[in-house]
């Protein structure tokens, strides 16, 4: 017997794969990927797969571990929601010296992450701390704005050599492969985090990302990492980005290093 409603719902399905995957294309006659993009995840928190805990960084309790005093009146604010891990494989390959660093890294979070003090975030980790970024792309150049301390990325289309001098987001340069676009980014000056748990990398790091887009309004997002002196082996990180739309689709203000000169300068103040 002839099922209508099935028929319908059938019929529906089969157009909608269409309907979500069309891709508009740039000025550059490439896939389009200006926009503002953010991602949803727990990634900032840690790259690798975790359990929700009270807090970033704990101490020894008389029971169970218990959040650092200094994040103890955060209460729920502080705590740590559980994440799947972006990380291929699961785990970071750390050397084991580079591994010793990482857990002391997150024994000191309150100390040490780079994002407390309002530091310039790096790559990738621009990319998915919980701020968007917008993307910028016409037939002469592509640019980076993140909304996190007013980072910017001016993204060379050709290959400018070795970076003059290191720097906290690098040098980088792009170009197309096929309906990606790769990312080269070096240079970098070793001081920045990849997330709240310490995990990092050294001045030696080369990253390789890659932008392609699924559809007008999701973007997979890949970031390769390499660096000797702390990785055993490349290793790779994927996960989508999500295209704003509507009054969401702008960058807000968020310049945070005034709100942080109390925290780093306020010792020396006169008194």
């Amino acid at each position: 017997m002839f099922n209508l409603k099935l028929f319908k719902i059938l019929f529906v399905l089969a157009f909608i794969p269409n309907a979500f995957s069309e891709i508009s294309v740039g000025p550059d006659g490439k896939p389009n990927l200006n926009g503002v993009w953010q991602v949803m995840n727990r990634a900032n928190f840690n790259l690798e797969a975790h359990s929700a805990s009270a807090a970033m960084q704990l101490v020894e309790g008389p029971i169970v571990p218990l959040p650092h005093p200094d994040i103890l009146a955060l209460g729920a604010v502080g705590s740590v929601p559980a994440g799947l891990g972006v990380v291929e494989g699961g785990e970071i390959p750390y050397k084991k010296s580079a591994l010793k660093i990482r857990n002391q890294n997150k024994e000191n979070w309150l100390d040490k992450d780079p994002e407390i003090k309002c530091y310039l975030p790096g790559v990738p980790r621009a990319t998915y701390l919980p701020y968007a970024f917008q993307i910028f792309q016409s037939t002469e150049a592509v640019f980076f704005a993140y909304e996190y301390a007013g980072a910017t990325r001016n993204i060379f289309l050709q290959d400018p050599g070795e970076a003059p001098v290191d720097s906290w987001m690098g040098q980088s340069w792009g170009y197309w492969e096929d309906e990606t676009f790769i990312i080269k980014t070096s240079g970098f000056n070793g001081q920045t985090w990849l997330d709240r748990s310490g995990n990092f990398h050294s001045d030696k790091l080369k990253v390789t990302e890659k932008y392609t887009l699924i559809n007008d309004h999701v973007m997979e997002y890949e970031a390769t990492l390499e660096d000797e002196e702390t990785y055993t082996r490349p290793w790779t990180m994927k996960m989508n980005l999500y295209k704003k739309a509507g009054k969401d689709a702008q960058l807000q203000q968020f310049k945070c290093v005034e709100f942080v000169e109390e925290l780093l300068y306020g010792e020396w103040r006169a008194k």
